[in-house]
């Protein structure tokens, strides 16, 4: 099938981001190496990690682990709770394989179905670096060229940058494509079926996710780039039914593009969550006992909510944490945003039972209204037993 990208894409200003200086970024690289432990690599963080830190920019705990590059899965068995999810080895596998047939052959399938009648006309620009930082500007490169050239070109791997909360992030999407409008699409493969033309929902809604922080990113590239647009529809190609043939659908993501960007944006920055700890506090695995890495953990504040326990390694620790607090946390933010100032389990229901609160609070007299409906009822009930 061909795909159609007629979205128009964008062409972004310049971008108004702060630019930290050569200094404050050096500070902050090694307080995070110091947290981290200096003998520690740091744990990439990737896309789909990103899009689950931004569906949660009041988790301070998160954004300093994952700033910091800091292993929170080996953290969370360190604590004694392991996060039970993650990709099998099969689905690793699995999903190489076939993003490797999609980008066999210059990626003739991949441009057969984005419609480009001669793939041969398709410029594969060599995107190899050295380091990160290297890949980056061969990337950017990359992509003013090809927008220059006015043709199409296949970028396989190119590798991004976003700043997060001061810091910057390296992603790699499995593919942009350049056309002759200098528009820039973003191409997520996924080893899914998708059967008579429509995938699983949740999985489709978790790759918008995932691809709308690499539009984020390609952004920040295009608005350097004279004449280039970044389109808000990417393509998912995905194994047509149960067959290993690739198929496209053109999914809109400038719903999460927006969501991603105004939780980004409302992170603090990691610099400000790092000055805020006490000296000496590290989460070096192989330095620290369980009980120093616990302390560790517990000094930097956290924002646990249900849906952390599908995204975040440390989500069963957080919860245990926020169950021994009787935190309503537990409960879910929409259950926590009507109880205002009612923090615990307890004080919400001692304020139904008429102990604790001020009657003027609109979520205490709904809680007592709630209690004096349920007695009611029970007392009917038992009446009607009775008879």
């Amino acid at each position: 099938m061909s795909a159609s990208l007629d979205d128009g894409g964008s062409r972004p200003p310049q971008t108004t981001d702060p630019v930290p200086t050569p200094a404050s970024r050096r500070r902050t690289r090694e307080r995070l190496a110091a947290l981290r432990g200096p003998a520690v690599p740091p744990r990439p963080l990737d896309a789909r990690a990103l899009a689950a830190l931004a569906a949660n920019p009041g988790c301070r705990r998160r954004a300093l682990l994952d700033g910091a590059g800091v292993d929170k899965g080996a953290l969370a068995s360190r604590l004694g709770s392991p996060a039970p999810f993650g990709q099998s080895q099969f689905a690793i596998v699995r999903g190489n394989s076939f993003e490797a047939r999609v980008k066999a052959d210059g990626g003739r399938e991949l441009l057969r179905l984005l419609g480009v009648e001669d793939p041969g006309a398709v410029a594969v620009p060599d995107l190899s670096a050295s380091g990160p930082e290297g890949r980056t500007a061969r990337t950017a490169l990359a992509l003013r060229e090809a927008t220059a050239a006015g043709g199409w070109a296949l970028l396989d791997h190119p590798l991004l940058t976003l700043e997060v909360a001061g810091s910057p992030v390296h992603l790699e999407p499995d593919a942009v494509v350049v056309d002759p409008a200098g528009r820039w699409t973003v191409v997520e493969i996924k080893s899914f079926p998708m059967v008579d033309g429509a995938a699983d929902a949740a999985k489709v809604g978790a790759a918008a996710r995932q691809a709308a922080v690499y539009v984020l990113a390609l952004e920040r590239v295009a608005a350097l780039t004279e004449g280039a647009g970044v389109r808000h529809s990417v393509l998912l190609v995905c194994p047509k039914d149960f067959s290993n043939l690739p198929t496209a659908s053109v999914v809109d993501v400038r719903k999460q593009r927006a969501v991603t960007r105004r939780q980004l944006e409302r992170l603090t920055r990691i610099e400000e969550i790092a000055e805020a700890l006490p000296e000496g506090l590290s989460f070096d695995l192989e330095g620290r006992s369980a009980e120093e890495l616990s302390q560790a953990v517990e000094a930097v504040p956290h924002a646990y909510a249900p849906e952390c326990l599908a995204a975040c390694e440390l989500g069963f620790h957080c919860r245990s944490r926020a169950r021994e607090a009787d935190a309503v946390q537990t409960l879910g933010r929409a259950v926590r945003g009507e109880l205002g100032g009612l923090t615990t389990v307890g004080a919400v229901l001692a304020a139904a039972r008429g102990e604790h609160g001020d009657p003027e609070d609109p979520a205490v007299a709904a809680l007592r209204r709630a209690r004096a409906l349920r007695q009611e009822a029970l007392d009917g009930a038992e009446a009607a037993a009775c008879r």
